[in-house]
């Protein structure tokens, strides 16, 4: 009997304590819900960022570790429970989760808040006061501020890789601190692997653009080098020497006509030199010399007029 009510005991005790531990843990889970409700401060990841581009938000990039952050944090949930009054939404990115946002909004300081009206989007860059921020948006003070412009806009391309960047940054830093605190490898040798690898991807890299090329621009080969390399394939020896014999004949024909035409060149010179020889060693005919006679008669006469 003694031993009954002993269990008995024991098992409403442990009843009780579970019910306990049950009530604190639903306390607190109440109380972390409500304290979000009552801040109504969304979160905003790579999951969900596009939530942005719609309506009118104002957006807080912060860093847990950072002095400013903190003390902006209070006057930042304020205005989170005064933005269904506002007709605005109001978001938070901690940019040590979310290193995709910060280079997709190119966050290069802390704390930086931004102003989104149905994608267009605008630097803060006025006092950080609750007032002023609630004037900011009341009195549409971002009108007269110039949106970013589309190039750097966090939905365009260069936005999107630069996001990658920071996200590889990001993971080749918690790859060096796994080698160098977990392993034990020195930090040289963590640069050196770094450093291997990168110049292996650049080699991979190179190769596939060259393979892309050669299969889009396939090098033309030239036209030259195929007609000559088939007259050598068409053109056989016994051809070759026959064009050889053929030109070597053709060439002694020449040889030969230039011989003969000169060797009747010197005959007619000769000719014509022997003519003019043999005219003038024939005597002259009898009217000429008559003639002559005829012409020194008058001037003989004119030379005994003159004396």
């Amino acid at each position: 009997m003694c031993s009954c009510s002993s269990s008995n005991m024991a098992g409403l005790k442990h009843s009780r304590s579970s019910c306990w531990i049950c009530a604190v843990f639903l306390m607190l889970a109440a109380r972390v819900v409500a304290q979000t409700d009552a801040s109504n401060v969304q979160t905003v990841a790579d999951a969900n960022w596009t939530l942005i581009l719609h309506g009118e938000w104002m957006i807080k990039f912060y860093a847990p570790w950072c002095p400013a952050c903190q003390h902006l944090q209070t006057d930042w949930e304020s205005l989170g429970r005064q933005s269904e009054s506002l007709g605005i939404s109001v978001g938070r990115v901690d940019v040590t989760q979310q290193p995709g946002l910060s280079g997709r909004f190119l966050v290069t300081t802390l704390p930086t808040i931004f102003h989104a009206k149905d994608g267009n989007f605008r630097k803060y860059v006025s006092s950080r006061t609750i007032e002023d921020i609630q004037a900011y948006v009341v009195q549409k003070k971002w009108e007269m501020v110039e949106p970013v412009p589309g190039w750097r806009s966090p939905s365009s391309l260069l936005m999107s890789g630069m996001a990658n960047l920071f996200r590889l940054s990001v993971w080749i830093r918690q790859i060096h601190t796994y080698l160098t605190n977990t392993l034990g490898i020195p930090s040289w040798g963590s640069y050196v692997i770094f450093a291997i690898i990168t110049l292996f991807m650049g080699l991979m890299l190179g190769l596939m653009l060259v393979l892309i090329a050669d299969c889009i621009w396939p090098s033309r080969p030239k036209r030259r080098e195929k007609t000559v390399v088939i007259v050598k394939e068409e053109v056989s020896e016994e051809e070759v020497e026959d064009i050889l014999t053929e030109e070597k004949h053709a060439s002694d024909l020449d040889n030969e006509s230039e011989r003969v035409s000169g060797d009747e060149s010197t005959e007619e010179e000769g000719a014509m030199s022997d003519g003019a020889t043999a005219g003038s060693d024939q005597p002259p005919p009898e009217g000429a010399a008559e003639s002559s006679v005829r012409k020194r008669k008058p001037l003989e006469k004119n030379t005994t007029d003159g004396t």
